[in-house]
């Protein structure tokens, strides 16, 4: 399909394609936030999608879920918990279908426990194209066709700290071409590049309560701590340095049955855009957001114009509900909310999860309050494979 770059807001508030005609932005971006002169902005947005189906069945919650092939997006440190040696997984996003037909998001992951059983290697390979996009120059002349993609390759390490806790550090390369180096307003652009990294912890522990067990754990998870991207020699953008704090609780409610509740909190650690003057020379509120990385990071706390009740609405909630029978068949659910001043995105979501031998199948489906909203009816397909299941 080819459509305008009017269409695909991404690039307009990321990308140096905003010198073009596509200087109308519209009312929703990439992420299907609405209200977006009022929330904030970073390059490779994408890496915020939940890229799996489990934890997209869970209203995108995940930081402090059992351990799965996919926690490496979530929380690295979770692998040295999981039941199984080694495993790897793809997922299939087809995103915002109810606003294109051609974008779309596939992530590879896996993971592989040490021979001493303490400590775990991670890797993923994630992928975001943005389909055929036509750029156009400032009089409104044809410059060419192309497809924007972006892609990001991880790789992490997690070890046990105690029997109940653990901690993992991974590393990250990130590749974002929007537009394809073409030369706009005299300004060459070119792909942009970026190394990041997060850290995270996990804490787990099981207790019994009369016949029925019980695990709480707990999840941290610092990610894309990095450089910012650059598409052109003038151009600096924050990559989507983010906080992620969750729980979960799991009851075993007999020897075939079990249910688990798990939460999110999630808050960017990028700077708010502040509030400028008529002739945009001065700040009347706010702070200047054109600060390097680790002060970004710092004043993301404090920096937004309406102050505390500001930041407060910059923290988004997500809570799921996933039920097990016989470790092989589950139903889960999960709703998504945060500020409507912060881009209003409201929904629930659905999914299943079959698990025979040593295959995993997962599937999730997203409605959310407002049919016009391009994030309706968002599906995603999942498939584990756990590999020393396999081999037996």
């Amino acid at each position: 399909m080819k459509r305008t770059i009017k269409n695909l807001s991404l690039l307009i508030l990321t990308a140096v394609a905003t010198n073009s005609n596509a200087q109308i932005t519209p009312s929703q971006d990439i992420m299907g936030r609405e209200n977006t002169s009022n929330i904030i902005q970073t390059a490779s947005s994408y890496m915020l999608i939940a890229p799996d189906s489990r934890s997209g069945a869970l209203g995108d919650a995940g930081v402090a879920t059992s351990p799965d092939i996919y926690s490496q997006h979530w929380n690295a440190s979770k692998y040295v918990f999981a039941e199984n040696k080694s495993g790897i997984s793809f997922s299939y996003t087809p995103w915002l279908r109810n606003f294109v037909d051609d974008m779309n998001m596939a992530y590879l992951s896996g993971y592989s426990k040490l021979k001493n059983q303490k400590s775990a290697i991670g890797y993923s390979l994630e992928y975001f194209t943005y389909g055929n996009l036509n750029f156009y120059d400032e009089n409104g002349s044809p410059l060419k066709d192309y497809k924007p993609n972006e892609f990001n390759m991880d790789v992490s390490y997690s070890m046990k700290l105690s029997d109940h806790l653990s901690g993992g550090l991974t590393m990250r390369y990130l590749y974002s071409n929007l537009t394809g180096g073409l030369t706009l307003h005299s300004e060459e652009t070119h792909a942009g590049h970026s190394v990041a990294g997060d850290l995270s912890i996990y804490y787990s522990k099981e207790k019994q309560i009369g016949s029925k067990y019980n695990t709480w754990a707990f999840g941290v998870n610092i990610s894309n701590i990095g450089a910012k991207m650059s598409y052109s020699p003038n151009n600096q953008n924050f990559i989507p340095t983010n906080l992620k704090i969750g729980a979960s609780y799991k009851l075993d409610l007999d020897e075939y049955n079990s249910i688990t509740l798990t939460t999110d909190f999630n808050k960017l650690l990028v700077p708010t855009p502040p509030i400028y003057n008529a002739t945009g020379d001065s700040i009347i509120s706010g702070k200047k957001n054109e600060v390097s990385v680790p002060v970004g990071i710092f004043q993301s706390f404090y920096d937004a114009p309406g102050g505390f009740s500001e930041e407060m609405k910059e923290i988004s909630l997500s809570i799921g509900l996933e039920y097990w029978y016989s470790k092989t068949f589950a139903g889960r659910m999960g709703y998504f909310t945060e500020s409507n001043d912060k881009g209003g995105r409201k929904f629930m979501t659905f999914g299943v999860g079959l698990n025979i031998k040593a295959f995993e199948f997962d599937f999730s489906y997203m409605v959310t309050t407002t049919q016009s909203n391009p994030l309706q009816n968002t599906i995603r397909i999942s498939l584990g494979i756990y590999l020393d299941k396999l081999k037996k």
